[in-house]
């Protein structure tokens, strides 16, 4: 009889299901918490889709929009993320520009493309280099916490100056959208499904 080995998504319980409880209407549940059990994540390729087509469409606003606005006495200011970057650089702040960049630019892009190239490619039916888009799906999704690092740096500079009575930050609809990209591609990272990738190879080519 075969027999395939099921992991419950809440407890990390191993379970053996036979092809009669597979191809049967009962439900499935883990035998250690009770959670239902499924074979892949219900609708996930679907729901990661709608999370990276967000994701995208925000990733423009946030990039052209103001990030912040600043004021400094009675002068008021507007600072898109590629506007503070070119400053940051000007300042000879090298290090904060580059980290910025990276963690509000290159990261979420990266993700948004990545994901978009698995999910294609698992819709194709594609076959190859299994092991390669594996360990690409475990790169996004261990990437995915350093796009925190500029919302860390704003949060940090707002709470200096303001501290000091310098000037008064807020944050614009820029700072919003990107926000809203950074959890999009979080949770977009977290439903895909990466068991589909190897879905329809051999048995003998998986290795």
């Amino acid at each position: 009889m075969d027999q395939e080995v099921w992991v419950c998504l809440e407890c990390s319980q191993s379970s053996r299901i036979t092809d009669a409880a597979m191809t049967g209407r009962m439900r499935i549940n883990c035998p250690r918490c009770g959670a239902s059990l499924s074979r892949r994540k219900p609708d996930t390729l679907a729901r990661t889709w709608a999370l990276l087509i967000a994701a995208a469409v925000l990733y423009i606003p946030a990039n052209l929009y103001p990030f912040l606005h600043i004021g400094l006495l009675a002068k008021q200011e507007a600072s898109t993320i590629l506007a503070g970057i070119q400053q940051l650089f000007q300042t000879g702040m090298w290090g904060v520009a580059i980290i910025i960049f990276f963690a509000s630019i290159l990261v979420p892009l990266l993700k948004i493309l990545g994901l978009a190239f698995l999910l294609a490619s698992v819709q194709l039916g594609s076959q190859k280099n299994p092991v390669l888009r594996t360990r690409m799906y475990r790169i996004i999704e261990g990437i995915g916490r350093w796009s925190m690092i500029d919302v860390f740096v704003v949060s940090l500079m707002i709470g200096l100056i303001s501290f000091g009575q310098i000037a008064t930050i807020e944050p614009g609809v820029g700072a919003t959208c990107f926000g809203a990209v950074v959890v999009l591609t979080l949770l977009a990272a977290s439903s895909f499904d990466a068991r589909f990738i190897w879905d329809g190879l051999e048995k003998n080519d998986v290795r």
